[in-house]
């Protein structure tokens, strides 16, 4: 079982170091990231409440389980808002007023701790599920993807910091809002393409998943050069 949770997280391990590397200008707490790392893990529990409440609701309206309108319900409306809501909940509770968020490059730190401890428990609950053979493809794609959105809710969430800083409400309010917005497209369409039988969707899933990586990778190296104090 030690081996097991060891195999599943260490691609999640891996990824938060790097991100936390990136953050030159003042580390982050570790107590504080490993609480975030925890409290993300736990939110896999509550994302399969939702997402059970979720998809009762649409089987009630929608019997064909192949249909499009029902895919795109599951993957965008169920399953991208369960999880990213649960995980952004954490994130703002957790580190709003926080003491050590006084840098705008802090809050992808945060959010990326989060979202990899979403993905390392939902991982070793995979690999319990289907076996060790789910590893390599995981690793490569599933928990990059949760990895990517924590970037993007992080960059908003930390744009939505400075704004308060600033006293721009409004845009504070809108930023927030993309914090949460466009991880759920990023992952309802990943998952979407992902689960589609169709050649023509596997061909879009692969060049999206190239797109989303090389997009993430240029934008977070940005977002650390571009840090500012909140």
């Amino acid at each position: 079982m030690l081996l097991i949770m060891i195999i599943g997280m260490l691609p999640a391990f891996i990824l938060l170091r790097i991100t936390y590397r990136m953050d030159k200008i003042e580390k982050e707490p570790r107590g504080l990231l490993v609480k975030l790392f925890i409290f993300g893990g736990l939110t896999t529990f509550a994302a399969m409440i939702l997402e059970s409440i979720g998809m009762a609701v649409i089987g009630f309206f929608l019997q064909d389980e192949t249909s499009l309108t029902y895919l795109l319900l599951e993957y965008f409306l169920v399953v991208g808002i369960s999880e990213e809501i649960v995980k952004y909940f954490v994130l703002k509770k957790t580190t709003w007023y926080h003491p050590a968020f006084n840098f705008r490059f802090d809050a992808i730190v945060y959010s990326v701790a989060v979202t990899l401890g979403f993905a390392a428990f939902e991982n070793v609950m995979y690999i319990f599920n289907f076996g060790l053979g789910v590893v390599p493809i995981r690793a490569v794609l599933a928990i990059p993807m949760h990895c990517i959105c924590g970037i993007f809710m992080g960059h908003y969430y930390g744009q939505a910091k400075l704004l308060e800083s600033r006293h721009d409400w409004s845009g504070m309010n809108q930023n927030l809002r993309l914090a949460l917005i466009v991880p759920v497209l990023l992952h309802g369409f990943y998952d979407f393409a992902a689960s589609v039988d169709s050649a023509l969707l596997s061909v879009i899933f692969l060049f999206y998943v190239i797109v989303v990586d090389v997009t993430a990778i240029i934008s977070i190296k940005r977002f650390a050069r571009e840090d500012t104090e909140v």
